[in-house]
């Protein structure tokens, strides 16, 4: 009895340690997710206000390249990204350094027009003061990895005003097929309080109730199931699209032989370019693009937006642009989703709902966290059929991530031989040919009958 006792006592003080953990970094969080929110709204707003305010890109990547470098070089790209890479590779540890720099940075990319998000440089900041105060407190390498994983989650949620979205992010992110139990209060804690904090300080979120009505009994007696799942193939593409395009973007930027700042002025001067000819749309966060795709019944784009965007976001973000890739990701599965609606006959603000959270989970490897969030932002009515469209697209995206710090947990297939354990821009993969698998035995199948057919077609003649 006496060890029982001991051990929820135990239990019960580290639950309550973290609770308030939680909640002072998600204040702390939520208020300096807040300034930099309105800052960057205040910013663009001035900018936009002119025609052709994005011929200043290539001063504004020359400026976000230059403070990158001289004050901060953990800032550089998407913010996601590099937190990641400090959960995994140095126990959490961030220079605090990075918080106001990325905030100077994105705001100046995206104000000059770069093609990027905010919540990177959110999860960043909420990392960054996760850190520092992990610091001041003197936690071990374990708590600070945990009190960091808090702040990212804290400024997701902030964002977008999902909070268990955020705080699922926050931890499913991290790896590919694996989650953080021991982290799972705390960041919903976190997340909720950041996103409550924000609110408090004027932040103003927009929620989308969907437009079906979900019935389990009837789920089947009509084509939208089937329609969905077929989108959630099409949506999978979408996003290795993306991941290959801004892996050759990477790739491209690292063959160039010039400095950084010329690097970014070359970037500056092709958006631009990009934006003349097919306008400024493109640009920016794109929120109205967003919006439109959701609300506005029968909405159309021309059907290759998507991929004008992915062309934009990846030239900005590995050309001396910062920001994140969420963003851009919704405005990629938004207008992806038109297209799909397009074709197959459907309604568009449903389908536009749809890629936006499917194209989420295949690009960054997080279907819980997405389904979740297509919950908190359109309803529960769209929270089934988001699940499935959802998890086919993170199957069908394979084993890649718009996020190469991610570490693999599972293997998306059998017949595919791939390392656990590795990061995704290290792993090495190829087929595995199984002796007794039902594929292989449909293709052995159909390999008889068309012999058969060949045959049959070889005698007649």
């Amino acid at each position: 009895m006496k060890k029982i006792i001991k051990e929820e006592l135990v239990l019960s003080t580290s639950v309550l340690k973290w609770i308030v953990l939680a909640a002072f970094i998600g204040i702390l969080v939520g208020f300096s997710t807040t300034v930099f929110l309105k800052t960057l709204d205040w910013a663009t707003r001035a900018t936009s206000g002119h025609a052709r305010y994005y011929l200043l890109l290539p001063f504004a990547f020359l400026l976000s390249t230059l403070l990158v470098r001289y004050f901060a070089p953990d800032a550089e790209g998407h913010g996601t990204e590099k937190v990641i890479e400090a959960v995994h590779k140095q126990a959490g540890k961030i220079k605090f350094s990075v918080v106001p720099v990325k905030i100077l940075a994105t705001v100046v990319t995206i104000a000059g027009g770069g093609s990027a998000g905010k919540e990177g440089p959110s999860a960043q900041i909420g990392a960054g003061l996760s850190s520092f105060f992990s610091d001041l407190f003197r936690f071990d390498d374990t708590d600070r990895k945990k009190f960091v994983i808090c702040g990212i989650s804290a400024g997701f949620a902030a964002v977008f005003g999902t909070p268990v979205a955020g705080a699922i992010f926050g931890i499913e992110v991290l790896f590919i097929g694996g989650m953080l139990y021991n982290v799972l209060l705390p960041s919903i804690i976190a997340g909720i309080t950041s996103c409550y904090t924000a609110s408090v300080l004027g932040m103003n979120y927009l929620y989308y109730p969907a437009s079906c009505s979900f019935d389990i009994v009837n789920i089947f007696s009509n084509n939208l199931m089937l329609a969905v799942i077929v989108s959630g193939f099409f949506f999978g593409f979408c996003s290795l699209v993306f991941i290959e395009t801004m892996e050759f973007f990477k790739k491209a930027a690292g063959k160039i032989r010039l400095d950084k700042s010329l690097k970014a002025l070359i970037g500056g001067i092709c958006l631009t370019a990009l934006a003349l000819v097919f306008s400024g749309r493109y640009l920016g966060l794109g929120i109205d693009t967003i919006h439109s795709s959701l609300v506005l019944p029968g909405f159309r784009i021309v059907w290759y937006a998507f991929l004008i965007k992915i062309l934009f976001t990846s030239i900005t973000l590995n050309f001396g642009g910062s920001g994140g890739v969420v963003t851009p990701i919704f405005f990629i599965g938004a207008t992806s989703g038109v297209l799909f609606s397009t074709m197959s006959g459907t309604d568009s603000n449903f389908f536009a709902a749809i890629g936006l959270v499917a194209v989420l989970a295949g690009a960054a490897n997080t279907p819980i966290a997405a389904t979740i969030m297509a919950a908190e932002l359109f309803g529960m009515d769209m929270f089934v059929y988001a699940c499935v469209a959802c998890v086919i697209s993170f199957f069908i995206t394979g084993h890649r991530s718009i996020y190469p710090s991610q570490i693999l947990n599972i293997k998306k297939s059998t017949s595919i031989m791939v390392e656990s354990g590795t990061e995704v821009e290290h792993l090495k993969v190829s087929l595995k040919k199984r002796e007794k698998s039902l594929i292989g035995l449909c293709s052995a199948i159909a390999g008889r009958i068309i012999k058969k057919i060949k045959d049959e077609h070889d005698a007649k003649q």
